[in-house]
């Protein structure tokens, strides 16, 4: 039992800090612009994220901003509005390694971020980044703690970032006039993402809470950073994208 509960900790841990790096570093960061980076920030954000996830950075940039460039329509790359909620949430690992793996996609949608030398010899080893990952926490927990935690992350991570994209564009407040949705409780599972609508509506804006009983863990972190130096706002007042309004209530 005590084997069980300290994986689930450190599962749901590593979870979170992905979460992290991917709503703060990947979605409002590079894919938005929405925050700058200090060099120290950014090394240790695409570090975090070649042990945790094995995430390709042009990829996860391209797959999003064609989204937001086809949201809920054909070319969408995972549309609930076109294959249904449940498939996305169970094929949305599919769905993005398809998109991301179209080389017309990273030229188009990704070409302000072209490979490094750092990239090509370590952060475009995903396999290699995973492994690392995993190795450390067997070396800090011990084998049977370290490969039952790295289970219980990729399955929390895939299903989390699945629900983004799957229910958080079918169930949910639509406060603005897009089809995202927002959802609370999938705000506090993914730090922020679940703030969808609110997203969709303000695209360029580092903060996805709109409303003071709103909480977007993932602007705690930003705020954190740029006290530190580490990163900058972009856009310090809230700006709609063209055809959403500010709501009445």
């Amino acid at each position: 039992m005590r084997t069980i509960l300290l994986s689930l900790a450190v599962g749901i841990g590593v979870t979170t800090l992905a979460n992290v790096g991917t709503t703060v570093y990947l979605h409002r960061g590079l894919s938005h612009r929405a925050i700058t980076f200090a060099k120290p920030a950014h090394a240790a954000f695409k570090t975090l994220l070649w042990l945790s996830t094995g995430i390709k950075v042009r990829e996860w940039v391209a797959v999003h901003r064609k989204h937001h460039a086809h949201t809920d329509t054909i070319d969408d790359p995972h549309s609930p509005a076109v294959s249904g909620w449940r498939t996305v949430q169970v094929k949305n690992l599919a769905m993005y390694r398809s998109a991301a793996h179209d080389p017309h996609n990273i030229e188009k949608y990704a070409k302000d971020l072209a490979p490094t030398t750092w990239d090509r010899w370590v952060f475009d080893r995903s396999w290699l980044g995973l492994a690392t990952g995993t190795a450390l926490l067997c070396v800090a927990f011990g084998w049977r703690v370290g490969l039952l935690a790295a289970f219980i992350h990729v399955n929390y991570y895939l299903a989390g970032s699945a629900a983004v994209n799957a229910i958080g564009h079918h169930f949910g407040r639509r406060r603005y006039d897009n089809s995202a949705t927002n959802l609370q409780w999938l705000a506090l599972v993914t730090a922020g993402e679940g703030l969808h609508n609110n997203h969709h509506a303000a695209p360029t804006s580092a903060k996805l809470a709109h409303r003071w009983y709103e909480i977007d863990p993932g602007w705690l972190v930003i705020k954190s950073l740029t006290w530190l130096r580490l990163a900058s706002v972009r856009l310090h007042e809230l700006r709609l994208a063209r055809g959403q309004r500010i709501p009445l209530s």
